[in-house]
């Protein structure tokens, strides 16, 4: 890619984080399609959105929600076992520039590499200066819920970083859920998915947005419509003629 292919990549960036919603309107829906082709066609995006227009008004949409870059929000975005998830660290730094809240901090406890482990993230809610923490995360937490021995997990060999991952989940979904938009963490979908959802897993992001799109729908209630009367077959004043 030319430096003046790259430079467009990085100013419809930003443009788009200025946009309003994609699903807002027809015409925004037309003029955000217009807007992510760049993404859709450049190399520097993963493979997840490249050629895919749907993912990339997706990934939009959710830039716009987060306040943060689409560039950015494309690098930390995974479909995992068929669930789109967002990495732990891009979270971790959504917060941290949120304004809200001071840098997270963590407090180790207990004897590393034993059960009683622990890890506690918490901040400081800066209007009122209140400390604010997460759940406090433990190996043999890890263990009881069966992310230790999970395949796939880091949990055996990057002990400290994943308590420390799953601690500032637990933080942010507790003091400020929305940043996480209701996504799972790329770690937490390695930890927590079976292997039935995997096996009938969507590989991209657009199937997997369709697929939660269709279960919501099958969720909502449908109202049952009233049967039509049976009609009865027509009489003649001369009874059936045959």
């Amino acid at each position: 890619m030319t430096a003046q292919q790259t430079n467009a990549v990085v100013a419809q960036s930003a443009t788009a984080n200025e946009s309003i919603n994609a699903f807002s309107s027809i015409q925004a829906f037309e003029d955000a399609q217009r807007m992510v082709k760049v993404f859709a066609n450049s190399k520097l995006v993963p493979a997840t959105f490249a050629g895919d227009i749907g993912a990339c008004l997706i990934a939009m949409n959710m830039a716009n929600r987060m306040g943060a870059d689409i560039l950015q929000v494309m690098q930390s975005l995974y479909i995992v076992h068929g669930k789109p998830s967002f990495s732990s660290a891009f979270l971790i730094a959504c917060f941290n520039r949120c304004g809200r809240f001071s840098t997270i901090r963590y407090r180790m406890a207990g004897e590393p590499n034993t059960d009683n482990w622990s890890c506690t993230a918490y901040a400081t809610e800066l209007s009122t200066g209140e400390v604010v923490e997460g759940v406090t995360v433990t190996i043999a937490m890890a263990k009881s819920e069966g992310w230790y021995n999970k395949a796939g997990s880091k949990w055996k060999t990057m002990p400290e970083l994943m308590m420390r991952y799953r601690a500032a989940t637990f933080l942010i979904r507790s003091v400020a859920p929305e940043i996480a938009l209701g996504f799972q963490t790329t770690e937490e979908a390695i930890d927590i998915t079976d292997k039935a959802q995997v096996q009938s897993a969507p590989t991209t992001l657009t199937e997997a947005a369709m697929q939660m799109v269709a279960v919501d729908a099958e969720s909502e209630p449908v109202e049952e419509q009233p049967q039509a009367e049976e009609q009865q077959p027509e009489q003649t004043l001369f009874g059936d003629e045959g």
